[in-house]
């Protein structure tokens, strides 16, 4: 793994071990970054399953502000803060091990909000489902804000969820990549 462009491009992540987390392909990260990028002029990411934080430091590198990555498992939280260390990205980067549903209670609490959101939990189309109607009731997203889903490429999200419509919807062999933003006031 590493990172495939921006100011940290070519350098190498390291990737949880073992078989519990599914780390984002080279190819599909691109794919992804062309799609909703493929650079940034700041803002903020918030990475809710980030595994080695791939996608996160992805960002970062190409002028994402700053990121906040999450995940439950204890060996994906040293991975993560290893590979922001590596990359000196400490002072750009919040790392919380915790549980999706309660990671975006307490974000909720901090009145926070991102022009960037990755989902990529293990492939459970009803998890997603229930996170982003969280994201679209406390409405965690930044006008023109951004939520991209990772999920197995048969999972059909549906075109609406609250004021959150699906704008885009790739499939990469196994993977499944779709893209949901605000729907702006006034677009009936």
């Amino acid at each position: 793994m590493r990172v495939v462009s921006g100011e940290y491009k070519g350098r190498f992540l390291k990737a949880v071990p073992g078989t519990s987390t599914r780390p984002t392909t080279d190819k599909v990260k691109e794919a992804i970054f062309n799609i909703i990028g493929p650079y940034f002029s700041g803002g903020i990411i918030l990475d809710l399953f980030a595994g080695s934080g791939g996608l996160g430091i992805e960002a970062l590198s190409r002028g994402v502000e700053k990121g906040i990555f999450v995940d439950r498992d204890g060996k994906a939280i040293q991975v993560i803060n290893e590979n922001i260390q590596s990359l000196e990205l400490g002072n750009r980067a919040e790392v919380y091990r915790n549980d999706a549903g309660r990671a975006l209670k307490a974000i909720q609490k901090r009145e926070l909000k991102f022009n960037y959101i990755f989902l990529d939990p293990p492939y459970k189309q009803q998890q997603l489902i229930k996170l982003l109607e969280t994201i679209n009731q406390e409405q965690l997203l930044e006008p023109k804000g951004i939520v991209l889903c990772e999920h197995a490429s048969e999972i059909k999200l549906p075109d609406f969820i609250g004021r959150l419509k699906q704008t885009k919807h790739e499939k990469y062999g196994i993977i499944g990549v779709t893209i949901f933003s605000e729907e702006s006031e006034g677009a009936e």
